[in-house]
């Protein structure tokens, strides 16, 4: 397993991540047995990364982890556990974001008893709070750090200049993003960004929600799937768009020898030794898929022939509709 650092100075990680929301059932149901097995194949291969919320399946996910942690004791030392915390709802169950120092400590706290540890290693600011500061927000995270309760902090969702702002008041260990070869927005400025400041890139959905798989998710499935349902990459006619590109992308890695995953997560792990992707799946079949990428050896032939057949801005239809764009920074 390809080996990296988590932020300037951090500890040695896998170069490869477990996308922790699939331990909930945001893409179909699944349950403990699977997402334990995909942890214990984890250890197997080598991946070091996981990548959890306090709102996958409200605390659901990190119950998962916990759980994993009791069965297997010493099984946490083997893990790099990232966590995050600020979406939340007000008064009349409206969605919000908080990133007051009382709210995430008590949120960290929960996620701290359900997965039975004493510390994360990562602690990302999930959505910023938009009437505060991002320099005190990022005060916030770094009293955690002082309390013992996080080793490292983070943001998900943020400009470049959000971040040359936080990084002024403390490290920024890392900063997650959506990144894959349908979403390429983080190469103005965030790529660099990061790079400069020796913050990692967590690339979440790095196989575009499975349009860059060789088994999209069937279109009688979408309609279950309450974000996907409602995600414009996957309604009408933009679906049919893309999944007709996709194909040709499909046919490029079975010619290559592998699987439009694994070549998904290979292109990404090119991008930059500070790229990380962060999949998520509740099959081990897949899991080992996705990792076999981690391998591949692309030349700036495969690199091109990519890029010739998913060129920039190929994909139909914005990544998140209107609702979804609440609390992720633009900036491009």
């Amino acid at each position: 397993m390809r080996q990296t650092t988590m932020g300037k100075g951090g500890p040695t990680i896998s170069a490869f991540g477990i996308g922790a929301m699939s331990f909930s059932n945001f893409y179909g149901p699944t349950n403990e047995a699977e997402s334990h097995a995909i942890l214990d194949a984890a250890i197997e291969l080598g991946v070091t990364h996981i990548d959890t919320s306090n709102i996958y399946g409200m605390g659901g996910s990190e119950t998962v982890i916990g759980t994993f942690f009791k069965a297997n004791p010493g099984a946490r030392d083997q893990f790099h556990i990232a966590t995050k915390a600020g979406i939340t709802t007000d008064a009349d169950g409206k969605r919000c974001f908080k990133n007051s120092l009382a709210h995430i400590e008590t949120e960290l706290d929960g996620s701290l008893a359900r997965m039975g540890i004493d510390c994360v290693d990562l602690m990302y600011i999930h959505r910023r709070q938009a009437d505060m500061p991002i320099e005190e927000a990022t005060e916030n995270l770094a009293a955690l750090v002082k309390k013992g309760k996080a080793k490292s902090i983070g943001f998900s969702e943020i400009a470049p200049s959000s971040l040359r702002r936080a990084a002024a008041v403390h490290p920024i260990a890392a900063v997650q993003s959506e990144y894959s070869l349908s979403t390429r927005a983080p190469e103005l400025g965030l790529v660099q960004a990061c790079a400069e400041l020796g913050t990692a890139l967590v690339a979440f959905s790095p196989v575009g929600r499975s349009l860059l798989t060789d088994t999209p998710i069937p279109r009688e499935v979408i309609p279950q799937l309450g974000f996907t349902s409602s995600n414009p990459r996957f309604q009408e006619p933009n679906l049919s768009f893309n999944l007709a590109i996709t194909d040709k992308f499909r046919a490029l890695a079975a010619e290559m020898g592998t699987s439009a995953a694994a070549l998904s997560i290979a292109w990404l792990i090119h991008q930059g030794d500070h790229v990380i992707p962060i999949p998520g799946t509740r099959s081990v079949a897949h899991f080992r898929e996705l990792v076999a990428g981690c391998d591949l050896q692309l030349t700036a032939s495969d690199l091109a022939r990519i890029e010739e057949v998913l060129p920039v801005g190929w994909c139909y239809g914005d990544r998140y509709n209107d609702a979804q764009w609440m609390g992720p920074e633009r900036f491009c």
